[in-house]
């Protein structure tokens, strides 16, 4: 029977040719899984987790597996007699035999549904070593013919993008899915999100209103936060970014890895400020002790004590910065693949899009360089499979109108950006420039009237959801705590959301 396959493979081999090595294979083993299978449709439930048609070496036996899946899911049972009738375009003999003798040849020897499993693994390992093999040929050819202007860094980036997704997914030729693959995936999501704490599609941010606009940070979105220096961008970005690595719950998968329940591991790519700048900026808002005072040392005992307990607390967070300069969308990539390779990834965070550099040749047109980047950012975000929070200026524009209130048109060579981006976010804080209207004269008539406006808008600031794909837009109103760099939900129940 065997014999009968293997001509099948390979027909007229010499087997004497010690020079010809073949692609690792086991055509038995896929033989005795699928004879498990149609016997007792259970052993398929084993795993189809994590084996997929492509993964067998041999076409004929792709075939079959897919074949049964099919049925199984549709609810029937694959034996041999259900799917004889669609496999007649394998008409010819395979060795001595019909297809119809072909299949019972293989429920007859078919292993039990205990080392149904143990059969799959190994077909899975020996396809990720054909895939292995077929990196490793790309890798010495492109190597040998790669043109002058070619440098070595793009191919070894693009080596490292093809192993990650190997890693991560077992392939790395993408390709179209099932659409009852995508259902069952989007059913998933719905379940998980029934069990989340909030009961929240995405990862929450620590801010409740933020959250029931948004239904969290979707996977794979690529969400901009822009606004004008002062604003607080960075401090939002910051706040949400601890929120998301404090809540942290992982949760152990069947294959012995980690999942998070809640919240998640972050990555923050910290391109204007270092580490120690942005660490001190979340100890502040932890221990509610003025980020200035802790640059200059003035702080009581009781303070010090505050500092020195929230910094052990924190040693425990997933929250990995990396605060190179003028980092490439390449070397992001790069990076980021790699951290969730070694500690897992849920989030990441970029501070910001304008400090960053393409990955090409330089060139003097700035608005191509951003669109490589946003491309990049968004393609990033959905091979991860993890929400970007990218961090952008707008232009000074804004600052030239009557009304402050931030629009899409706003965002410096916006084009990309706006176009690229799930959702875009506005942080403006009206206090900022109601605060430099202040009279210089405290008994100028007008003074009254600013004290009642600057009071109204004091400690508050507004996120404006301008463009959302999976949601309404809208404005969310929250509380600013400008010493502590600190965003929260308004303790005042009147200020809620409102519509545009």
């Amino acid at each position: 029977m065997n014999d009968a396959v293997r001509k099948l493979n390979h027909p007229g081999r010499d087997t004497t040719e010690t020079h010809h090595r073949e692609a690792p294979n086991n055509v038995e083993a896929e033989q005795a899984l699928l004879g498990a299978i149609l016997v007792n449709n259970d052993a398929y439930y084993r795993v189809s987790d994590f084996l997929k048609p492509i993964h067998f070496h041999e076409p004929l036996h792709r075939k079959i597996y897919e074949l049964a899946g099919d049925t199984i899911r549709m609810g029937k049972v694959a034996t041999t007699i259900t799917l004889k009738s669609h496999l007649q375009q394998f008409d010819g003999k395979i060795g001595d035999l019909t297809m119809p003798q072909y299949l019972a040849r293989l429920a007859s020897e078919a292993v039990t549904i205990i080392n149904a499993e143990d059969y799959g693994r190994a077909i899975y390992d020996l396809a990720l070593r054909r895939s292995l093999i077929t990196i490793g040929e790309d890798m010495v050819n492109i190597a040998y013919d790669a043109p002058l202007d070619m440098p070595p860094q793009n191919q070894i980036e693009d080596a490292e993008r093809r192993l990650f997704e190997l890693a991560e997914t077992g392939r790395y030729d993408g390709g179209f899915q099932a659409f009852n693959d995508a259902v069952a995936l989007a059913i998933d999501m719905a379940g998980q999100a029934f069990e989340r704490d909030g009961s929240l599609s995405g990862i929450s941010t620590g801010i409740h209103s933020l959250d029931g606009r948004m239904g969290g940070l979707q996977r794979s979105d690529l969400i901009v936060l822009a606004g004008r220096p002062g604003m607080g961008k960075t401090s939002l970005a910051t706040n949400i970014a601890y929120n998301i690595a404090a809540s942290y719950e992982p949760e152990i998968q069947a294959d012995g890895s980690y999942k998070a329940r809640n919240g998640g591991v972050v990555g923050f790519y910290s391109l204007e400020m270092s580490s120690e700048q942005l660490a001190t900026r979340i100890i502040s808002e932890q221990t509610e002790v003025s980020s200035s005072k802790i640059r200059r040392g003035d702080i009581s005992e009781a303070d010090f004590e505050k500092l020195v307990a929230c910094s052990q607390m924190m040693q425990k967070v997933p929250l990995f910065i990396d605060q190179t300069g003028g980092i490439s969308i390449a070397q992001l990539s790069a990076r980021a693949r790699r951290l969730k390779r070694q500690r897992g990834l849920d989030c990441l965070v970029v501070d910001y899009i304008q400090l960053m550099t393409g990955s090409g040749k330089s060139s003097d047109n700035r608005v191509q360089e951003i669109t490589q980047i946003t491309t990049g950012l968004k393609a990033l975000g959905k091979e991860l499979n993890v929400p970007i929070i990218a961090l952008s200026q707008l232009s000074r524009q804004v600052e030239s109108r009557e009304d402050k209130r931030p629009q899409l048109s706003d965002l410096r060579e916006s084009g990309s950006i706006e176009q690229d981006a799930d959702v875009v976010l506005f942080v403006f804080r009206e206090e900022y420039y109601v605060k430099n209207l202040e009279p210089r004269d405290e008994f100028d008539p007008k003074y009254e009237e600013w004290k009642m406006k600057f009071e109204a808008v004091k400690g508050t600031a507004d996120v404006i959801i301008a463009k959302q794909r999976h949601g309404p837009t809208g404005t969310v109103k929250l509380a600013f705590q400008s010493e502590y760099t600190r965003f929260t939900d308004l303790a005042d129940p009147s200020f809620t959301q409102y519509e545009h």
